[in-house]
């Protein structure tokens, strides 16, 4: 066969269908929809023949039809902030073990931390009608998705709050994990402890900034404005809010990092002074073990598994009021968070 031939049976968007198969076959259309149903009332003889034109054309069922009569997908949309983010791998494989068990796909996509992004990729999985979505919202009004969740896509929000819709949701304790890892630092002597978060739109952000009051003012310790700074968690402008905090005539004696992009930062910055720093980081980071950081650590698998089994829950008739679930962090003291002031 030449070249032409060879190109013309591989036309890329062309593919096979039940028709082609029955036609190499020798047999009807309804034969080869039974034995790609596994239906009764097909010969083994026959049954392999359609087995064996399938295999050769290399056929794939299409389940349009099928989503139309049952009106399910077998699929769920997952919209992540990041997905190069150490925080999301185990939550999105968590929600993937949760979806194979229930025989449903898993699609996701990333929204970058823009709420435009995070809308289009939203209505782009409801468009593709997946049964379901978990979503790590971005912004901050959630209306747009009001149509959809009437129309019957299950909803569960993750890591953050939805804003302006009732669905469900599933958090981690920011504010008491927070309170906790700067109650911490102030037990082994700090009195000048920095805070160092995300950006202020965000309800973890702000949800760990009161946390971080909440232990200063429990320690009856006046906080002061320099020793706070929100923002983008872009290694320059963390770098900057650190070098501020620990120079001057006065510095600050600890660091509580908002994140885990904030205490990969602050590890650098550290690791340049001379004078020891101590460090809380929120979010485990990966070698903080080897690194010696002490981090409050939220159970990322645990979040994405919980979300998807509200999600399944519901997809499968439960009509309970939406639930906010809260799951608890974990202080993992590994010696950057106990030691003394300099």
């Amino acid at each position: 066969m030449d070249r032409t031939a060879r190109h013309s049976e591989t036309r890329y968007g062309n593919r096979p269908t039940m028709k082609d198969v029955a036609a190499r076959a020798g047999v009807g259309l309804k034969t080869v929809s039974r034995v790609v149903n596994s239906e009764p009332g097909v010969t083994p003889d026959t049954e392999r023949r359609v087995q064996e034109a399938i295999d050769a054309l290399g056929f794939r069922r299409n389940d349009s039809a099928r989503v139309l009569r049952k009106g399910r997908t077998a699929s769920i949309g997952l919209v992540l902030e990041d997905l190069a983010d150490p925080f999301y791998g185990p939550l999105s494989r968590a929600v993937e073990e949760v979806a194979r068990a229930h025989g449903a796909l898993l699609i996701n996509g990333s929204s970058a931390e823009d709420p435009e992004r995070e809308q289009e990729l939203v209505l782009a999985l409801c468009a593709r009608r997946v049964d379901g979505l978990i979503v790590i919202p971005a912004g901050d009004d959630h209306r747009y998705l009001e149509p959809e969740i009437k129309a019957g896509i299950a909803t569960v929000f993750v890591d953050r709050p939805a804003g302006h819709v009732d669905v469900d949701m599933v958090l981690s304790d920011s504010f008491g994990g927070a309170r906790e890892g700067v109650a911490h630092l102030i037990a082994h002597g700090h009195r000048r402890i920095g805070f160092i978060g995300d950006q202020p739109r965000i309800h973890t952000a702000t949800e760990r900034l009161r946390g971080y009051h909440a232990a200063m003012r429990d320690a009856d310790i006046t906080v002061e404005d320099d020793w706070v700074s929100l923002g983008s968690t872009e290694p320059e402008r963390v770098r900057a809010a650190a070098e501020e905090m620990l120079s001057g005539p006065e510095p600050v004696t600890a660091l509580f990092a908002g994140n885990n992009r904030v205490t990969v930062t602050a590890v650098r910055v550290i690791a340049e002074r001379e004078r020891p720093v101590a460090l809380v980081g929120f979010d485990d980071i990966e070698l903080a073990d080897l690194l010696g950081i002490t981090v409050i650590s939220q159970d990322a698998a645990a979040v994405g598994r919980t979300a998807a089994e509200h999600l399944f829950r519901r997809l499968d008739g439960a009509e309970h009021p939406p639930a906010r679930v809260e799951l608890p962090t974990t202080l993992i003291p590994r010696g950057s968070g106990e030691l003394p002031p300099a």
